[in-house]
């Protein structure tokens, strides 16, 4: 199946890509999840458009993403959340709940998107957060989940 991608999926591409999929995976997944829609030649033509908006929210250049990534990397970034008995969260830890975490501690604006975090968090302790700031450049920082008091 082709589709054209909306959003940057990990893996796959960026938006505005044109890539073949296993149909199960487009039909099941990319579709309904809106990272994607059906390529036609009418589709094609919302390229241009795809690739315009992304090219306005991107981070410009590799050296702009390796400035963003030393930025990051001297971070100390903290997150209180409510907290039952034992250090257990209620829920857990979101990226868009990081991206404002790494905003208020002086860190730059993050895509929440680009944001991956080492599984579900749901529990306070510190864990390694990864932001894939270009298709060459991984920021990792240290994330120290609190609870509230």
């Amino acid at each position: 199946m082709k589709i054209i991608l909306t959003q940057e999926v990990t893996g796959l591409g960026a938006p505005g890509d044109v890539v073949e999929v296993k149909d199960g995976y487009g039909r099941n997944y990319l579709l309904p999840q809106g990272f994607a829609i059906p390529w036609t030649r009418g589709a094609e033509k919302q390229i241009t458009v795809i690739k315009r908006a992304r090219s306005a929210r991107e981070i410009r250049d590799l050296g702009h993403a390796n400035e963003v990534k030393s930025q990051l990397e001297g971070l100390k970034v903290s997150l209180t959340a409510r907290a039952g008995t034992g250090g257990r969260l209620f829920g857990s830890i979101t990226t868009g709940e990081v991206v404002t975490a790494v905003r208020s501690a002086g860190g730059p604006d993050l895509d929440r998107r680009r944001v991956e975090l080492p599984g579900h968090i749901k529990a306070v302790g510190n864990y390694q957060v990864q932001v894939r700031l270009h298709p060459e450049v991984v920021a990792k920082f240290a994330l120290n989940v609190v609870p509230a008091k």
